[in-house]
């Protein structure tokens, strides 16, 4: 092996040379495709933390929600119940004052019925008594007379209580 003084030194510029190419025209480009390249892939990552970030801030919102909405829920169900309690409540108090109302409607005629009768008892009791006092003025009484007005009597009032 011979060592080439000339050989080495046109070795040594050529590859110095092509380094110098290599670095202008091919080094360049190449490295700003791997940065270009590591930029994206960077930026892809970040993006997918950002949207991973945003994805479980949704979904914890939407259990609030889910949560809010099944609380609304149950507060309505709740005052649905107690609407219903107070309307049941209500009708009942409605139903009691109606049927007070009627009883006091029914003993209000029974009562009225019942003057009704004892003044009918008392025109039937005062005729009666105008009828006998109308035969004791016509007649002189002796004890044949007394007894048989009295029989009279008891058969005219017989009928009439029976009415």
């Amino acid at each position: 092996m011979d060592v080439r003084p000339g050989l080495i030194i046109w070795t040594l510029v050529t590859f110095i040379i092509v380094a110098i190419l290599l670095r202008r025209l091919a080094w360049g480009p190449l490295l700003r495709a791997v940065e270009g390249r590591e930029q994206k892939i960077t930026d892809a990552i970040e993006s997918a933390k950002r949207e991973r970030a945003e994805a479980e801030k949704l979904l914890a919102e939407q259990k609030a929600a889910m949560t809010q909405v099944r609380q609304e829920a149950a507060e309505q169900l709740q005052k649905a119940q107690e609407s219903v309690a107070r309307f049941r409540e209500e009708l009942m108090a409605k139903s009691r004052l109606d049927a007070e109302a009627m009883k006091a409607d029914a003993a209000r005629a029974i009562e009225e019925e019942r003057q009704k009768a004892v003044l009918e008892m008392k025109a039937q009791a005062a005729s009666l008594a105008l009828t006998i006092a109308e035969r004791l003025l016509e007649e002189r009484m002796d004890d044949a007379k007394q007894k048989q007005l009295a029989e009279w009597f008891a058969n005219e009032l017989g009928p009439r209580a029976k009415a």
